[in-house]
């Protein structure tokens, strides 16, 4: 097991980093990683085909986020480049054909036990509220003090001959700043959004130190391999 920590100097340096897990995967060796990537705003494919798409892009720069493109499905998520996690666990496949569902499943339990560890009352469910961020069958959200619900995390899932890849976002902090970039976003592409779903650990009463949560994502998706693991920095920076 690799277990690679850090973040590279630049966004596409970053996503070189996240990609070789696969490659890792593929050569039989399983690898995770945990990390707060840039700032930016990732679009998915399903983005680039609306009209809006471009002027999407620059309200994200306008805001200060950097826009970038992801190869995978699904609608646009933020990162604010110091409290918004990314996680990923990769694993070899013997056959591409099979296992989806149990690898998404073990993923979501490690997830959840990593948010309920964090010892503030967090209560995970499955499922999202209406015209959430990147909207998907497979998100966590946390309950308000209301009662109701905000999504914190989406999960998706990456498949190739030798290899998949669990990955997803986790949202520690900064509610107002990513629901403000996101609102601006899905409004010029005229995608459904409400900035109400929009969730964080922290303001739902957990961690707002992303440190304190990524910790917790990393021991908990790397599980009972851990006596085995080896860990890396990403360029030769200090590990988190």
């Amino acid at each position: 097991m690799r277990v690679i920590r850090g973040r590279a100097k630049t966004i596409d340096a970053d996503r070189d980093v996240s990609r070789r897990l696969l490659s890792s995967a593929g050569g039989g060796e399983p690898a995770v990683r945990v990390w707060t990537p840039h700032r930016q705003i990732a679009f998915g494919r399903r983005d680039r085909r609306l009209e809006g798409y471009d002027r999407a892009r620059e309200l994200a720069r306008e805001r200060g986020f950097p826009p970038v493109e992801r190869g995978v499905g699904g609608r646009a998520v933020a990162y604010d480049g110091e409290t918004t996690l990314a996680f990923a666990r990769a694993e070899p496949v013997a056959d591409f054909r099979r296992g989806t569902g149990e690898r998404y499943e073990r993923a979501t339990n490690a997830v959840e036990r990593a948010l309920r560890s964090l010892e503030a009352g967090l209560d995970p469910v499955r499922g999202e509220p209406e015209d959430s961020f990147c909207p998907g069958a497979h998100s966590l959200s946390l309950a308000t003090e209301d009662g109701e619900r905000r999504k914190v995390v989406g999960v998706a899932q990456r498949v190739r001959q030798d290899a998949a890849v669990v990955a997803g976002i986790v949202l520690v902090d900064r509610r107002e700043t990513l629901a403000d970039a996101l609102e601006g976003v899905y409004g010029a592409l005229e995608v459904p959004f409400d900035r109400e779903s929009v969730g964080t650990v922290g303001s739902e009463g957990g961690p707002s130190d992303p440190t304190v949560v990524r910790s917790a994502l990393e021991d908990a998706l790397v599980g009972d391999e851990r006596a085995d693991a080896t860990v890396e920095s990403v360029d030769g920076a200090s590990p988190e």
